[in-house]
This record gives structure tokens, C-alpha cells and sequence, in this order.
């Protein structure tokens, strides 16, 4: 993997519009229960606009962010050698349906340990405002060769 890639910023990704029926069916696939997830009146009567995604749903808009960084030529990641390290998420508020929301991605370290190298990502999601939302933090691990 490309060491030189930390401190890269990608360009901004196109707007993703968070639709209602999208955080339901987020919820429901990651058995978020609690009301205010899946039904418009209980999320206004808690003092929300809409209904709120689970803070998981960040990746949805993350993904678009890592979809660069994996598409970067210079970036020597086989994916098919690609697993999941660690995932994290620092919120300013939720994330609701309705929101108009574009995420940036940054690296923020390249490490190599045991033949293995890892590059964790910094993915900062801001809504229409330019207010920030969210930043999502993923640690990949690009396995070595056996």
C-alpha cells in the first residue's frame, strides 16, 4: 500500500439524499426497535424533523467515500485482499430523513504490521448547510500475501 497517500483529501461526494423508506429499511435490517427509527410521529414528538437513522446509516453515505479511495490508481489495495478492521463515528447530531448530506474523505494513517497493511479513513459528512453531521472513521486491512 501506497504510504504516501496520508494527508490525501478526495474530492466531495455528489449529495445523497436520505429518504424515509431507506432509514425503515436500515433500521429494520439492524433491528433498530426504537420508535423514533421507523415512525414519523414519535420521531417529531422526541423534537426531531423526520425520522432518524440509526448512527450506523453513516456508512451508507460513507461508502461513496471509500469507493474512491479503493478506485485510487496510485493506492495499491487489492480489495479481494480487503477485510473490515475497525468502524467509529463522531456525531454532531443524527442523521434524519430529509437531510441532503456529502461526505469527504481523508487518510489519516497508512500502517503496515505483520505483512499487513492498514490505512484508516477519515469520512466527514456535512448536511446542505455545510454543518457538520458526522464523521465516520474506517480502518482497512489489506492482508498480505500467505
Amino acid at each position: 500500500m501506497n504510504p504516501e497517500l496520508v494527508g490525501r483529501v478526495f474530492p466531495a461526494t455528489t449529495p445523497y439524499l436520505v429518504g424515509r423508506e431507506k432509514v425503515r429499511e436500515f433500521a429494520r435490517a439492524v433491528f433498530a426497535t426504537n420508535p423514533v427509527n421507523l415512525d414519523v410521529d414519535a420521531a417529531r414528538a422526541a423534537g426531531y424533523a423526520d425520522i432518524v437513522a440509526p448512527p450506523t446509516f453513516a456508512v451508507v453515505v460513507q461508502e461513496q467515500t471509500l469507493a474512491q479511495l479503493l478506485a485510487e490508481p496510485d493506492a495499491g489495495i487489492d480489495f479481494s485482499r480487503v477485510v473490515h478492521g475497525e468502524q467509529r463515528f463522531s456525531f454532531t447530531r443524527p442523521i434524519v430523513a430529509g437531510d441532503l448530506l456529502t461526505a469527504q474523505l481523508s487518510v489519516a494513517s497508512v500502517k503496515t504490521l505483520a505483512g499487513n497493511s492498514m490505512v484508516t479513513a477519515l469520512s466527514t459528512i456535512t448536511d446542505v448547510d455545510g454543518q457538520h453531521v458526522v464523521t465516520a472513521s474506517s480502518t482497512l486491512v489489506v492482508r498480505g500475501d500467505a
